[in-house]
């Protein structure tokens, strides 16, 4: 028989390149300045995939909206915290009609949305 081998384990959380940290950052204080620049803002959290971050969606009443990625659940329910705006999973509710609404108004006028 062979001898003893430690166990590894195959998944570790690592602690996030600085690079990513910064990126969260930039994302995090565009997200503020956007929120408390427009009213009726909601958040909207997108969980991580295999291709992307966990994401937040800013929509406003207006159904302008903004997306930037953030660290994490917990990163999005404290932004929304810190905000005083409320949180939804996008995964569980969808998005708000106002949203597809903005877009459907961006396109015919000839911006890309």
């Amino acid at each position: 028989m062979g001898g003893y081998r430690a166990f590894v384990p195959l998944f570790r959380r690592r602690r996030r390149p600085a690079a990513d940290r910064t990126a969260f950052a930039e994302g995090v204080a565009h997200l503020e300045q956007w929120a408390r620049s427009r009213t009726g803002v909601e958040a909207y959290v997108e969980p991580r995939t295999a291709m992307t971050e966990t994401t937040v969606v800013m929509v406003a009443a207006s159904g302008e909206w903004t997306r930037r990625a953030v660290d994490g659940p917990e990163g999005a329910a404290a932004l929304a915290k810190r905000l005083a705006i409320p949180m939804y999973d996008a995964g569980v509710v969808g998005y708000p009609a106002r949203m597809r609404e903005w877009n459907q108004r961006q396109k015919g006028n000839g911006a890309s949305a």
